[in-house]
């Protein structure tokens, strides 16, 4: 069977499934939803209908970004649109399936929106949802619409057209058209996409290598997870074409370990595509040859690095090197070698299927396409977003996002993972591109975006994220290895209202030195949390240092906890629960903590009732109250609360 009639045939049997008379069940099961109850869902979706007799076509798809509303189901009934349903329940399950599947009820109060053509009355369009409105897909198209491991779906939906355009063209053709898209590489350097590919292609070499860069390791970050758990052959294509492109014939999906899932569903569409001529020798016919293996990383942060992560699949180390010489010259095993990230082969392969001036009419100048961010932090509504470059931070934070919890103030966000920056609200009309965030301080990084708000402690932010880049540390050069442990040190003193007047010029000084001096970008990048977060809150840092007060109430050592004399009524909760035995008191006594046994848990603070309000959390200060229990009637009105 050619390629033509495997086409005809995926396109038969997706317009067959549309046009099924059995209801059709999808449910979200990607990592995000099986780890909000997808399993039992399913489980219980599987016994609802063999009690009730009916017949379904049961389909598990991956995350469609609505991490928030986890778990997802979505049902569509012949002739109907897919409804999406958020935060079902296996309780809900029999319910929504006999109203709907037996009563044609399609229970609004339940549904999150329609997907598809036609309109059912009370129920919005999926994509015109405030969290889905201002998205563009591309990378993601298929994530959550598609069976991520069903080769025909993506087929079906436009799915190896790209390939076998590239394959119509010459390499030299395709390499042209990447780079008129303004494709960049979306792996957190932005490097020119075709730029870096015809580099590869002039390096002289009958053997080359093609690899995609799968080790995301950013706290907060699950954007490259969520793409090969949903559309795994959509990364797969890209890597065919930038084959093409540079003349590559054996590569690697390197991987961390920690991605079961993803490895799974890869392995399964390398499988499949073996079987339908898409891997191996003369593909499709053609002169392109590539074989594939996958990689799995132990989960070393610094194997996100290019020459790292070469050394790993060598059985090395996995240690920077110097540069030059680059990959595209000199890379795994000394032969010239092409990395690019999930996203970025994602968007290759949307590229050739739908053409350079398409993708290039979205984003900004210099910044062209789309972006994916995994959405995270103190946000109403979390999740994994794709949006046009140049868009605004707050469009992102206020329209995607949804603002703050419980009505809290903004305070910063930080984008590019642990290497990134944290910017304030004063920047939230920033434009969300490479050259922005990096004049702002920050970077784009592989996609991860925290927000936070008035409750962080912006000198404890710096600190958890340097912490992280220096466990990190391969420690192979000294700046890096050194650097940022006396960094370190001097942000744990400061939580600790240890520090000294001259450390934050100290701080500014030895990250400079660790970004000039750094033999990768994991030393030249994990300042970046410091130096912006002391140049936009700079009064915090002081505070710290100069009050021994943490403005945000959140470095433990800064804070203490009091019961109001005037406002206690003996109840004895706190006493109660107190999990270090530092409160004393008595029925109808003002109850009192020992400074030096609370172990500053806040416990108390939680269960005292809020009709009293009785205990309080200060930093930087103390409040005159009794030392010893006295009886409620006897306490003075507290003059200082």
């Amino acid at each position: 069977m050619n390629f033509t009639q495997i086409k005809n045939r995926a396109i038969a049997e997706w317009e067959a499934q549309r046009k099924s008379d059995k209801p059709h069940i999808l449910v979200g099961s990607a990592t995000c939803g099986r780890a909000a109850g997808a399993g039992p869902v399913l489980e219980a979706i599987k016994a609802t209908l063999a009690q009730h007799n009916l017949e379904a076509t049961i389909t598990q798809v991956g995350c469609i970004g609505l991490c928030y509303a986890e778990p997802l189901v979505d049902i569509v009934k012949p002739g109907r649109p897919r409804i999406s349903y958020g935060n079902v329940t296996p309780e809900i399950i029999p319910q929504l399936i006999e109203d709907y599947l037996i009563h044609d009820n399609p229970r609004a109060d339940l549904a999150l929106g329609t997907l598809g053509e036609g309109d059912i009355e009370g129920i919005p369009k999926l994509f015109e949802l405030p969290m889905l409105k201002p998205q563009v897909r591309i990378a993601l198209r298929n994530c959550g619409i598609i069976d991520p491991e069903n080769i025909n779906q993506y087929i079906a939906n436009g799915g190896y057209s790209g390939l076998e355009r590239a394959l119509s063209l010459s390499p030299e053709a395709v390499i042209e058209e990447i780079k008129k898209s303004g494709l960049r590489g979306r792996g957190g350097a932005g490097f020119p996409t075709g730029l870096k590919w015809e580099f590869c292609r002039k390096s002289p070499g009958t053997i080359k290598y093609i690899i995609c860069n799968a080790d995301e390791g950013d706290p907060g970050a699950f954007m490259d997870r969520s793409l090969l758990e949903g559309d795994p052959h959509a990364v797969l294509e890209g890597m065919l074409i930038g084959a093409y492109a540079i003349g590559a014939t054996e590569g690697y999906i390197y991987v961390r370990a920690e991605y079961p899932l993803a490895i799974q569903r890869l392995k399964l569409a390398l499988q499949q595509m073996a079987e339908y001529g898409l891997l191996g020798d003369n593909i499709l016919g053609s002169n392109l040859s590539l074989h594939l293996k996958i990689k799995e990383g132990a989960g070393a942060f610094v194997c996100g690095e290019e020459t790292a992560m070469m050394a790993s699949i060598e059985g090395k180390r996995g240690m920077p090197r110097s540069r030059p010489p680059f990959p595209a010259q000199s890379g795994l095993w000394g032969k010239p070698t092409n990395i690019n990230n999930v996203e970025t082969w994602a968007n290759v392969s949307a590229i050739m299927q739908r053409g350079a001036d398409w993708y290039s009419s979205y984003g900004s100048e210099k910044s062209k396409g789309t972006k994916t961010f995994a959405l995270a932090g103190k946000i109403n509504r979390t999740g994994l977003i794709e949006v046009p470059m140049g868009i605004s931070l707050e469009k992102i934070v206020y329209d995607i996002g949804g603002g703050i919890p419980g009505g809290k103030r903004f305070k910063a966000v930080q984008t590019g993972g642990p290497s990134g920056g944290c910017l304030p609200a004063s920047q939230l009309n920033l434009p969300v591109d490479y050259e922005s965030l990096t004049a702002a301080g920050s970077i784009m990084g592989s996609g991860g975006m925290v927000v936070m708000d008035e409750d962080t402690c912006i000198v404890d932010v710096a600190r958890y994220f340097l912490s992280f880049t220096q466990a990190e540390s391969c420690g192979k050069c000294v700046p890096c290895r050194l650097g940022t442990k006396q960094m370190l040190d001097m942000l744990e003193n400061i939580c600790r209202g240890q520090g000294k007047p001259e450390d934050i010029d100290l701080l500014l000084e030895l990250s400079q030195r660790v970004k000039a001096g750094s033999l990768c970008a994991l030393g030249g990048t994990a300042p970046n949390p410091v130096l912006t977060t002391i140049r936009y809150f700079r009064e915090e840092y002081e505070a710290h240092i100069k009050e021994k007060r943490c403005p945000a109430l959140a470095c433990t050592e800064l804070i203490s906890y009091y019961i109001l004399p005037d406002k206690c009524q003996g109840c004895g909760i706190c006493l109660r629960d107190c999990p270090a035995e530092a409160i004393a008191g008595g029925k109808r006594m003002v109850h009192v903590i020992d400074q030096d046994k609370c172990i500053k848990c806040g416990t108390c603070l939680d269960v005292c009732p809020e009709r009293f309000g009785a205990v309080v959390k200060v930093s930087g200060e103390e409040i005159e109250v009794p030392k010893e229990p006295v009886p409620v009637a006897a306490a003075k009105p507290n003059t200082q609360a």
